[in-house]
């Protein structure tokens, strides 16, 4: 994801679906935060159900988190998470924080994180507290994200990503073996 247009509307969209009911948002209050016309949203996504659909969906998070050998799992998750952060002004999973409240498009914001990211940990791990672990490593994953987002000048989002990953890390390795 390099188009800054997309990175924009996709920013103020999970603003605005973390903030307002489903029915209360609008292409045009979402154009408006991301200083972008409608016309263009509609252009990069379709529609307010495909934006949505978007900010939703965790399936590219996953695969990008899980794309090392279990080894190297740990570290790979941590870099994944923060360069990804840097590079595209974006946290891959910290908006499903944003949908703890209620209403069915929140459920399934939560829903598709369960299935997709959740889900995927556990399928790669073994043991009968696989399940549990994953969970675990997705705490700490969206823990970081959340520090990242809260705090931007903080130095957990200003460290070398090497370091955090020397430092965060080896707690996620743990929980891999």
């Amino acid at each position: 994801m390099t188009d800054p247009g997309r990175i924009t509307i996709l920013r103020a969209a999970r603003r605005a679906f973390a903030l307002q009911p489903y029915h209360s948002v609008t292409l045009r209050g979402i154009a408006a935060d991301a200083n972008v016309s409608a016309a263009l949203i509609v252009k990069h996504f379709g529609s307010k159900e495909a934006l949505f659909e978007k900010v939703a969906d965790f399936s590219e998070a996953a695969q990008l988190l899980l794309d090392a050998p279990d080894e190297e799992l740990g570290r790979h998750a941590v870099l994944t998470l923060v360069n990804y952060r840097r590079e595209n002004g974006l946290d891959l999973l910290v908006r499903v924080i944003f949908a703890a409240g209620s209403g069915d498009e929140r459920a399934l914001i939560r829903e598709h994180f369960r299935d997709q990211v959740t889900s995927a940990f556990t399928a790669r791990l073994s043991g009968d507290d696989a399940r549990l672990r994953a969970e675990l490593i997705t705490a700490q994953l969206l823990g970081l994200g959340a520090v990242m987002s809260i705090d931007k000048t903080g130095p957990s989002t200003t460290a070398d990503p090497e370091t955090i990953a020397d430092l965060f890390a080896p707690g996620l390795q743990a929980l891999i073996h």
